[in-house]
């Protein structure tokens, strides 16, 4: 069953809801980037809601969804999703996680994507963040942390979009069923028998998904696990393990569904 937190506004609450007539504590903190760690267990979401700051939310651990009306973005590891100010998001915990989100004031990053965006998040940047989830909200921006503030401000001029978001369906039965892929990717169930698990005929599954997320079932599926992967890849992983876990018959057939996807090899791709 899906637990909601309690979001009314306080200023130690990473979400804190905009109240009309009252300024948010945390939203006029004269500081560039306010930070907020916060940990979510497996099934816990943040309804929709917008502040004034853009929100740069980031798990280091676990998995997570940031939904919008339009859609929503997949959360694995050592990638981000970028929500402008003013966007009505939520957040949902496929997974127990761990995260930090990072509300930035706006104009102070002028390379941000202007819409909801899944980017990558370099390690150096992941240390900076983890670092500053203990600042103060006034932190002394001429001091150490300032400096490790300037760093992040620096990092996320240069931030990439990554064109791989996986669009999840509005309809509730094949949200759920899509939830369930995200977090068991390795799962081998045909079409229609994740449709018999969740009350969806194959039919209403083959007509849906693609007028919801623009993708065929198979090939949403074959999205999630490439997302999954490359997480596991960006950790050092091994390709084969990696393979087997996912549910490829080989590491060849892996290798040949990234090439596939995305123009190279596993090994060329982080490489590069």
């Amino acid at each position: 069953m899906t637990k909601s937190i309690d979001i009314m506004p306080k200023p130690s609450h990473p979400y804190p809801l905009p109240v009309p007539g009252i300024l948010l504590d945390w939203e006029d903190v004269p500081r560039p980037i306010v930070i907020r760690p916060h940990d979510m267990a497996r099934g816990e979401e943040v309804p929709l809601h917008r502040h004034g700051r853009g929100q740069l939310v980031y798990a280091h651990k676990g998995l997570a969804l940031v939904n919008t009306a339009h859609g929503a973005w997949v959360m694995p590891p050592n990638r981000a999703v970028w929500v402008p100010s003013n966007l009505d998001h939520g957040v949902k915990a496929i997974a127990d996680t761990a995260m930090a989100s990072l509300f930035v004031t706006p104009g102070t990053v002028a390379n941000l994507p202007k819409t909801c965006a899944v980017v990558e998040v370099p390690k150096l940047l992941r240390e900076l963040i983890l670092r500053a989830n203990a600042f103060e909200d006034l932190y002394d921006q001429n001091g150490p942390d300032g400096r490790v503030i300037a760093v992040i401000i620096d990092m996320l001029e240069t931030l990439k979009e990554v064109p791989l978001h996986l669009p999840m369906p509005r309809d509730e039965r094949l949200k759920r069923i899509a939830e369930a892929i995200v977090l068991t990717p390795a799962d081998t169930r045909t079409q229609r028998q994740w449709g018999d698990s969740f009350g969806v005929s194959e039919r209403t599954l083959a007509r849906l998904f693609p007028q919801q997320t623009g993708m065929s079932f198979g090939h949403w599926r074959q999205q999630a696990r490439l997302m999954a992967a490359l997480g596991r890849l960006a950790d050092g992983e091994p390709v084969v393990s990696i393979a087997l876990d996912l549910g490829y018959a080989s590491q060849s057939a892996f290798i040949a569904m990234f090439k596939k996807a995305l123009g190279t090899t596993p090994g060329q791709y982080f490489r590069k």
